[in-house]
């Protein structure tokens, strides 16, 4: 019987993220450190440098059996839970992450948002993504939260490419957002 694996959110040593991603793949586990470009001042320049989208996290999947080697991996401190229980990750909450960071588009770090209305990318490279709309002074940007670490990224996007969330309960909300 083959053992299902899950999506897990480990956290990590303070701004170990890279070493400990890497550490994981040389265990031969499924990592994913998703990284954004961020543009920094030095002395004498400016300089684009990659960062984690979720600093003190990476992505692991693996089985409950795997679970002490990842646990004993260096870098890594603890898998995410609540109380004494591990939780893994949605699996259609990484997979949107994975697109947004795949797609080549700008993202960047957002604000977590408990409240708003929902939106799906209806075609495009991150067609079937589902998220919050806001709009900050001028581009629209599409977010996806992350409910667990409950934390969000963001992605700019034209209006014209979202539509209502299909199979959500409220979909009201979504037509009422669009309609700002």
């Amino acid at each position: 019987m083959e053992l299902r694996s899950f999506w897990f959110a480990l956290t990590v040593k303070p701004r170990h993220e890279k070493a400990a991603a890497h550490n994981l793949r040389l265990r031969g586990l499924e990592e994913f450190l998703p990284l954004h470009a961020e543009r920094r001042p030095w002395s004498d320049r400016v300089k684009t440098v990659e960062l984690p989208l979720f600093p003190g996290y990476v992505f692991c999947r693996f089985t409950y059996a795997e679970r002490l080697w990842a646990l004993n991996t260096p870098g890594i401190r603890s898998i995410v839970g609540f109380g004494n229980q591990e939780t893994p990750l949605a699996d259609a909450e990484v997979e949107a992450v994975q697109k947004l960071v795949s797609s080549g588009m700008p993202i960047s770090p957002w604000p977590y948002l408990r409240i708003g209305d929902r939106v799906q990318v209806e075609h495009g490279a991150l067609e079937g993504v589902r998220g919050v709309i806001v709009r900050e002074k001028g581009p629209w940007r599409l977010v996806v939260n992350v409910e667990l670490l409950q934390r969000s990224i963001a992605v700019e996007i034209d209006r014209e490419f979202l539509g209502p969330c299909r199979g959500l309960p409220s979909t009201s909300t979504c037509q009422q957002q669009l309609s700002c």
